[in-house]
């Protein structure tokens, strides 16, 4: 499951998405003008996913396009004019965004 926020609202919400990633095992995609810059995944995601990709051969283009490639859903209402941008929650049955 990924959550994708804009840079802007991440930097202000940065303990949540931190708790969000640590405690509710979500993945957290930042992005800026609705493009995937960094993910947020925990230390334990991140060692598995380079055991994986050690073990694979996969090269981090493949790391980085599969962790980008989750369908897009229309964010809530009234979001992008309280933000400025949209954010997108993708996939997944986790906390909703507060």
């Amino acid at each position: 499951m990924a959550y994708e926020i804009p840079v802007t609202q991440a930097r202000a919400e940065l303990a949540d998405l931190i708790n969000r990633v640590v405690y509710g095992g979500e993945r957290v995609v930042v992005t800026r003008h609705g493009k995937p810059l960094v993910a947020l995944v925990s230390a334990a995601d991140l060692r598995r996913l380079e055991e994986e990709r050690e073990g694979e051969g996969v090269s981090p283009d493949e790391v980085i396009s599969t962790v980008s490639a989750v369908r897009s859903l229309a964010s809530a209402p009234g979001e992008q004019g309280r933000y400025g941008i949209t954010a997108e929650h993708r996939g997944g049955t986790g906390p909703s965004p507060s």
